[in-house]
């Protein structure tokens, strides 16, 4: 059952039972609230009396000035204080009133009212009343029997009333402490985030956008062992740019970046999702290439030359390929021995050369 479904008395879980232990506990004896009830008649002629003096106190404390605001607001709220004096002296005190007590406690928590201010309100209620009593009650014994019984009353209305206070308060803490820990996995969740981005761009080398030397050398393994447990072939593509320092020298090193970086653009536009473009190092690339055999790897090559050449048909690459898991099983270290060595049996013949 949702809470709004429930009343404060069920929200709260006060029963007949806990409302006769709470009169217990303040020693509020049924004798003494039949007494105010008899009184039921007197403080009906004069609760205009009692609630004008009351405002007229109250409105002279600047905070709660402010706290009602106007003339409606204050009108509605005499309405309210007749009937909450009228059922001090009515005789009724059961779950309903107790229920209408813990509501006034929830009234004054929304409105801002803070619990100096409603005690102080309490206080100065009870001297308006304990002289209106003292004026009609002219026997002292009787008087204080009488006002003995109403400040018990107006302590067990007060214990409603922190009750309620108090479950707000706790609501508060428990809607903040959600908020809290919604914003901490929201935290935790952009961190996590935050830091596999860094994470990948450490493997990333910042010219080409393509993997850098460490991350190749740890992503070579992980392949090579897949391969080995699969039986299946993987080639690997080693290769470069000729005469790369020429480049640099004729044309000045941002030319030799910009070629790079188109290098690094052909070997991406042109593989499958699961292949791994990787910068070695300087003007030196690898293509490792997962369930594939060599002659598929040369048709990636010429793919690759095909793109480059349509941006720099005066540079060349050299382009030499090694694979393994066919028949034998050899070490990522060996395989880039393979490759680099195919890659310059290639450079010796000028132009794009291909060799496996």
């Amino acid at each position: 059952m949702r809470r709004t479904d429930k009343t404060l008395l069920e929200q709260m879980q006060i029963s007949d039972v806990e409302i006769l232990h709470r009169m217990e506990l303040l020693d509020l004896t049924r004798a003494e609230l039949d007494i105010l009830a008899d009184l039921k008649i007197f403080i009906g002629e004069n609760i205009d009396s009692i609630v004008d003096e009351f405002y007229d106190k109250q409105t002279e404390v600047d905070e709660i000035s402010r706290l009602i605001g106007d003339a409606d607001t204050l009108a509605r709220l005499r309405a309210a204080q007749r009937k909450y004096v009228t059922d001090l002296f009515s005789g009724n005190y059961d779950s309903e009133y107790v229920n209408n007590r813990l509501r006034i406690g929830l009234v004054h928590k929304r409105i801002g009212v803070e619990p100096k201010l409603y005690l102080s309100a309490i206080q100065t209620l009870k001297r308006i009343i304990s002289m209106v009593l003292s004026k009609h009650i002219g026997q002292h014994d009787q008087l204080m029997e009488t006002l003995r019984a109403l400040d018990k009353l107006l302590y067990f209305d007060i214990t409603l009333v922190f009750d309620t206070y108090i479950d707000s308060l706790v609501g508060q803490i428990e809607t903040e402490k959600g908020k809290t820990e919604l914003y901490a996995r929201s935290l935790e969740e952009k961190v996590a985030e935050r830091t596999h981005q860094l994470e990948e761009l450490t493997k990333l080398d910042p010219l080409t956008n393509v993997y850098n030397r460490r991350a190749m050398e740890e992503i070579l393994e992980r392949e090579i062992s897949i391969a080995k447990r699969r039986h299946t072939t993987m080639s690997l593509i080693y290769f470069d740019v000729d005469d790369f320092k020429a480049i640099n020298d004729q044309h000045g090193h941002l030319k030799g970046d910009e070629v790079l970086k188109a290098v690094g653009l052909c070997m991406s536009k042109n593989i499958r999702e699961v292949d791994i473009p990787c910068r070695y190092g300087g003007d030196e690339f690898c293509l490792l290439l997962p369930e594939c055999c060599s002659e598929k790897a040369r048709e990636v090559c010429e793919k690759i030359v095909d793109d480059f050449r349509s941006r720099y048909p005066g540079f060349f690459l050299s382009m030499g390929i090694a694979e393994t898991g066919s028949g034998e099983c050899i070490n990522g270290d060996e395989l880039i021995k393979r490759a680099d060595e195919k890659m310059y049996e290639a450079k010796k013949t000028s132009g794009f050369q291909i060799c496996y």
